[in-house]
C-alpha cells in the first residue's frame, strides 16, 4: 500500500510539472508571437488605408511612412522581449513532452495584474504556475530557497542593449545587436535587411512552442503598459499616486526600524517588483509574490539583468490607434528602467517568490512571520477574498499592519462556463466586516484617485477611487 501510494504521489507530481512546464510554454510563445500578431495589425491597418478612395488617400500622404515606423516600433519591443528571453533560466525541464497532458483548469491557473489600459472587468489574466513555485531570481528567493543574484551583474551575464535614438527620419531606430535576436516560432525575426536570428536557448526552439490564442498575445501588451508604470519616468505619476502613500504610511508605522533586524514585509501581487523594490529600500526585509509567469519573467530581467538606467528603449503605447492626439505621441520612446535596481540601496533580504498567494502562504511556516502586509490593486484578483483576508491576518504578527490600496474591480466576476468558477464579490463595507471579524481594526482610511497603465497623452483616462486603508491585527489580550 505505501509503495502505491508513493507512486501515485509521484505520478502526480509529474504531471504538475508537466502541467506547468505546458503553461510556461504557452507565456513564452505569448512572447515569442508577438512581433507576427503586431505585424499583422499593421497589414490591417493597410488594408483598410487602401480601401479609400484616391481623394481621401491623398489627405494623408504620410500614412505609409507611418506604418512603417509602427514596423520599427514592433522591431525594436521585439527586441527588447528576445533579450529578456534569453536571459531568463527556467526552472524546469522545458524539453520534455507534454502533448499528452491534459487538465480542464489549465485556464483557471490565470491570475495577476495583466490589466488593459482602462483596467476592464475581463482583464488579461496570466497562465501561470500551478502550487509553491520560487523563482530563483532576486536576491533571495522564498524561505523555500535561497539564491543570493541581486548584486550588480557582470558583463558575462548581462549582454546590454545599445540605447536607441527616436525612430523618426531617415534610418532611425534601427536594431542593433541583431545577434541577440530569437527566432521566433515559425516567423523569423529579422533586421531591417532581412536576415533571421536563432536563439541559442533549446528551450526556444520554434519547435517546441504552443500555437496560442491571440488574447495570450494581447497580455504581453499589456506587460508593455505594466513596465511603463513601475519602471520608466512616464510612470512616475501613476507611482506617486499609488505607490507614495503606502510606502509614506509604512515609514510612518515602523519609525525606529533597527538595521540589524529589520522588519519583514509581504507584498502579494508585486507583479514587475518595483513597490517590493522601494519597501527594500525603506530598510524592509521585502519580499515580493507574483502568481503570473508573464509579470515574473520580465521582473526578472529588470532586477537582475540591469546595467545602466535608460539601457532599454520600448513603444508601449503604439497598440493603439483609437484616442491619440498625434502620431509623435502614439509612437513615442519610453527608455526603461528609470533607476538602477542594484544600485538602489535594498536592504537584504529583498526577494521576489512565485506561485499562487493562497498556496504559497496558507501555510504553517507562515503564521504569524510577518510585520506588515502591503496589497496594492491585488485584493480583488480573489476567487473568495474571505480566504485572502483570512490569510493576511493569519501571517501578521500581533499588531502587524496591513496596508491596502486598489479598487475592487473583481477579476473573475465575468467568467463563466465552467461548474467550479467562483467569483466571490464583495462591497467594500462587506470587505471592511470580514476584515474586523479576522482581528483587524481600522486605523486610518481614505479615497484616493488614481489611473492605472494609462497612457498619460490620451484623450480617454480612466480614473479610480481607490480605497487606501491602515488596518492593524488586534494583539491577543491575556489574563
Amino acid at each position: 500500500m505505501e509503495i502505491e501510494e508513493d507512486e501515485e504521489r509521484r505520478r502526480q507530481r509529474k504531471l504538475e510539472e508537466a502541467l506547468e512546464v505546458k503553461s510556461l510554454r504557452r507565456i513564452i510563445s505569448a512572447y515569442l508571437n508577438y512581433p507576427e500578431a503586431a505585424e499583422e495589425d499593421v497589414r490591417r491597418y493597410e488594408k483598410s488605408f487602401k480601401k479609400l478612395p484616391p481623394a481621401h488617400k491623398a489627405l494623408l500622404p504620410h500614412y505609409p511612412s507611418k506604418f512603417q515606423n509602427l514596423r520599427r516600433c514592433i522591431s525594436l519591443n521585439s527586441y527588447f522581449i528576445f533579450t529578456m528571453l534569453q536571459a531568463f533560466e527556467p526552472p524546469l525541464d522545458m524539453s520534455q513532452d507534454v502533448d499528452g497532458c491534459k487538465d480542464p483548469h489549465l485556464e483557471n491557473f490565470e491570475h495577476g495584474h495583466c490589466h488593459s489600459e482602462e483596467r476592464n472587468a475581463s482583464s488579461c489574466q496570466s497562465a501561470s504556475t500551478s502550487g509553491r513555485m520560487c523563482c530563483s531570481n532576486h536576491a533571495e528567493a522564498c524561505p523555500q530557497e535561497k539564491s543570493n543574484i541581486m548584486s550588480n551583474p557582470t558583463t558575462e551575464e548581462v549582454k546590454s542593449e545599445q540605447q536607441h535614438e527616436p525612430i523618426f527620419g531617415s534610418g532611425a531606430g534601427e536594431v542593433e545587436n541583431n545577434n541577440e535576436i530569437a527566432e521566433c516560432c515559425s516567423n523569423d525575426v529579422a533586421d531591417s535587411n532581412g536576415n533571421a536570428f536563432s536563439s541559442p536557448h533549446d528551450w526556444l526552439d520554434p519547435s517546441l512552442q504552443l500555437n496560442v490564442p491571440l488574447v495570450d498575445v494581447d497580455k504581453v501588451r499589456c506587460i508593455i503598459r505594466n513596465i511603463v508604470r513601475d519602471w520608466a519616468a512616464e510612470g512616475e505619476k501613476e507611482r506617486n499616486q499609488c505607490y507614495k502613500p503606502i510606502l509614506e504610511e509604512l515609514d510612518a508605522q515602523f519609525p525606529n526600524r533597527s538595521k540589524e533586524s529589520p522588519p519583514a514585509c509581504l507584498v502579494p501581487g508585486a507583479g514587475l517588483g518595483r513597490l517590493a523594490l522601494e519597501i527594500s529600500c525603506l530598510g524592509f526585509i521585502s519580499q515580493g509574490n507574483e502568481f503570473s509567469y508573464y509579470m515574473m519573467i520580465c521582473s526578472s530581467f529588470i532586477l537582475n539583468h540591469t546595467e545602466t538606467t535608460g539601457q532599454w528603449t520600448i513603444y508601449p503605447w503604439i497598440h493603439s490607434n483609437c484616442n491619440s492626439l498625434s502620431d509623435n505621441d502614439q509612437h513615442r520612446p519610453v527608455s526603461i528602467p528609470d533607476i538602477h535596481p542594484a544600485s538602489a540601496g535594498i536592504t537584504e533580504g529583498f526577494s521576489m517568490c512565485g506561485g499562487d498567494f493562497v498556496e504559497v502562504y496558507n501555510d504553517s511556516s507562515q503564521i504569524g512571520v510577518w510585520d506588515a502586509v502591503v496589497t496594492c490593486f491585488f485584493i480583488d484578483t480573489a476567487h473568495n477574498i474571505i480566504e485572502y483576508i483570512e490569510i493576511i491576518s493569519r501571517i501578521l504578527k500581533e499588531g502587524g499592519v496591513w496596508i491596502n490600496f486598489g479598487p475592487l474591480l473583481y477579476h473573475f466576476a465575468d467568467m463563466y462556463g465552467q461548474e467550479d468558477d467562483m467569483s466571490i464579490e464583495l462591497s467594500l463595507e462587506d470587505v471592511k466586516k470580514i476584515a474586523f471579524h479576522y482581528g483587524f481594526e481600522l486605523e486610518k482610511e481614505q479615497t484616493i484617485e488614481t489611473t492605472y497603465t494609462t497612457n498619460p497623452r490620451s484623450m480617454m483616462q480612466n480614473h479610480y477611487h481607490a480605497a487606501f486603508w491602515t488596518m492593524r491585527k488586534k494583539r491577543t489580550t491575556t489574563t
